[in-house]
This record gives structure tokens, sequence and C-alpha cells, in this order.
């Protein structure tokens, strides 16, 4: 009986290390990304329209730098497949892999954003008021519950709006509010609400979070 019970406790052990090992050769691997060919990637493809740093000084070109990685490669991924339409951008990112992708969102990830201002007295409050508190007697829900009160964002979901260019904001509700960009049924259901004043005094407004 002991030699029975040694042979199966034997064969139960030898099960375990096969099943453990076959699990651990099925498990996908990540690469670890790479940031120095991550930047070599940026600045031969993205740098000359949006910095080295990846803090555009063109306004109606976003700011990407501190921006969340995964938010980033899923833009990249929606332009290459044309889910996300932009002619320029789906040029930019056809020669890249994803492995490219994954290396440049992580670099830019990896710099410092750099703070902007709101330029409208008039509409800095209307702005405020919407981004914070939403306008709830039309259904039009607060920037805050999605992109944090400080603009921060909320990694791999919704992207950090804080500082951001407010002519690229603008003209990103636009699109979304017109049908022009469609990768967000959550923000075109909000946008679809929201005038072109309202949409100015926000984006006016993110500019200046901090």
């Amino acid at each position: 009986m002991k030699l029975i019970a040694s042979l199966l406790t034997t064969a139960v052990l030898a099960f375990s290390s096969v099943s453990a090992f076959s699990a651990s050769e099925a498990a996908p691997k990540t690469a670890k990304p790479d940031l120095a060919k991550g930047e070599a990637s940026y600045t031969a493809v993205c740098a000359a329209c949006h910095n080295a740093d990846g803090n555009s000084s063109i306004a109606i070109n976003p700011k990407l730098a501190q921006q969340h990685p995964e938010y980033l490669i899923k833009q990249l991924e929606d332009f290459k497949s044309g889910k996300r339409s932009n002619p320029v951008m789906q040029g930019m990112v056809a020669g890249l892999s994803d492995g490219d992708m994954r290396n440049i969102s992580h670099w830019l990830a990896s710099k410092p954003g750099k703070l902007g201002f709101a330029k409208s007295k008039d509409t800095v409050a209307l702005g405020e008021r919407i981004y914070r508190g939403g306008l709830p007697d039309r259904q039009i829900a607060a920037c805050a519950g999605c992109h944090s009160p400080n603009g921060a964002g909320v990694p791999a979901q919704y992207p950090r709006l804080a500082g951001q260019n407010a002519d690229y904001i603008v003209q990103t509700m636009h699109d979304f509010r017109d049908g022009k960009r469609n990768n967000s049924i959550q923000m075109t259901g909000v946008l679809a609400k929201m005038n072109d004043k309202e949409i100015q005094a926000v984006a006016d407004y993110i500019a200046g979070l901090r």
C-alpha cells in the first residue's frame, strides 16, 4: 500500500509540474517597452507635429507627453485600422508595428506634460461648471466624472486632459458631436447635447487645469 501511495504521489507531482509548465508556455508574454527605441521612433515619425518632448506648440495638435500609454496605444491602433479617421495620422502610423506603438506610447508617458492656461475670463466660469458638475437639466455629464477633477484622467480608460491645447480640444469635441470621430460612443453621446459656446468654454477651462 505504501508503494502504491508513493507512486500516486509521484505521478501527481509530475502531472502538476507538466501542467504548470504548459500553462506558463501558453500564457501570452508582453515585451517590456523599450524607451530608447520609442524615442527614436517618435523622433523620426511624430516630433515634427508634436514637438521633440511631446508637448506640441501647434495649437491644433495634441500634447502627448505624460499621456496614459494604454490610451495612446489604443488611439494609434484605431488610426491604423481606420476606426479613427484622420488621413495624416493614418499615413504616419501605417508603418508602425505593435512594438513600435508600445515603445512610443510608453516613452511619451515618461515625459512631463507642460501646463497650459485658460485665455477667456468671460467663459471660464461656464467651463468650470460644465467640467465639474455637468448640466443635469440637459443630461450632460460632468467631464470630471471620467477625466478626474484635476484632469489627470484614468489610466487605460480616459485620457489625461490637464493643460491640453484648447484648439485641439475644441476640434476633437466637434468631431465627436458631428460624427467625424466615432471611436468613443460615450463621448459622442455627451457632446451631441452641447453647443459651440459650451464646447469652447470647457476646452478653455481644460487648458488651464492643474
